[in-house]
Parts: C-alpha cells; structure tokens; sequence
C-alpha cells in the first residue's frame, strides 16, 4: 500500500532514514561516488526537506520504498528521492511509487529526475516510464549524473490538439 508519509511521526521519519542509508549506499557503490547527499541527511534534514515523500508499506507497516517529490514551480515537479529496500527489489516496488506520483499530480507538464549515469537499474526505470535524458553533469571526478525529463503525455497531446 502506498501512503504519504507525515513526517512529523517519529517511526516514519526514521524508517525513511533507515531505508535512505541502506538504498543509497548500494547507489554510491554502484556509481563510484560515496559522498552521496542523502548520505548526509538527518532525520531532521529529512523532516526540513520541504519534499512530499510517499511511501510503499507492507502488511507489518514496514516501509520497503519511498519516493519523495518536490514541486517549485506549478508546472514541473521534480522526483527528489527514489528508494527501494534491498529485500524488497523487483517486486514493482519503484514503479507503483512512480505511477502513484504520476496519478497524485496529473496535471504537471513536466517531470523531472536525476540519478548516477552509472545506476543502470534506475537509468532503466525511468526510461522505462518515458524520461529521457537531457543533461550529464560531472559532480565529482570521474562522477556524472544524468537528469531526465518527462513530458507528461495527456499534456502534450492536449498542445498538440491546439496547435491544429
């Protein structure tokens, strides 16, 4: 089941920064970079983040994923935060989170994520959901990160309509 995370909810915050440490390390090692910023976090920094999380609970009300969004401007909307359990990976997990999010804001033109050009299994989801990438940036040496976009595809047929 997915639910939004209150964050004020002590348990919630630290499942998500349990979750945060475990996901992020095997990113790190997967990209070569071990100063990830979520690496960095806090509870606090997570509960101050400003971002919206959703989580993927189990029947034991365990958090197994979380994607956190961020919403800046009304007409893009940026996934900050993907994370999924190790014991819980292809199970679906990251895709019912992303297709929470698209279902939550189906009214965005534009989506938007990051993630290590090196994290494959990521670089694969988000393709897989129409992002395409747009920008690779070094962030350390030898460290790049690739953004994605996503036009949201009942938007663009909308404007495609309009133009005739």
């Amino acid at each position: 089941m997915i639910q939004k995370c209150v964050l004020e909810d002590d348990n919630t915050v630290q499942q998500i920064w349990a979750l945060q440490h475990i996901a992020y390390r095997l990113e790190a090692e997967l990209i070569g970079f071990k100063e990830l910023p979520p690496l960095m976090d806090t509870v606090e920094s997570i509960r101050r983040s400003g971002e919206t999380f959703y989580a993927y609970v189990n029947e034991y009300e365990e958090i197994q994923g979380v994607i956190s969004i961020e919403q800046e401007e009304h007409d893009t909307l940026t996934i900050a935060r993907m994370m999924v359990h190790p014991i819980a990976f292809r199970q679906g997990i990251a895709s019912q989170l992303i297709e929470h999010v698209f279902a939550q804001y189906p009214n965005v033109p534009l989506y938007i994520v990051s993630t290590g050009k090196l994290n494959q299994p990521a670089v694969a989801l988000y393709k897989k959901y129409g992002f395409c990438p747009v920008e690779t940036f070094e962030v350390a040496p030898g460290v790049k990160l690739t953004t994605f976009h996503r036009l949201n595809p009942a938007l663009s047929q909308v404007r495609e309509d309009s133009v005739d």
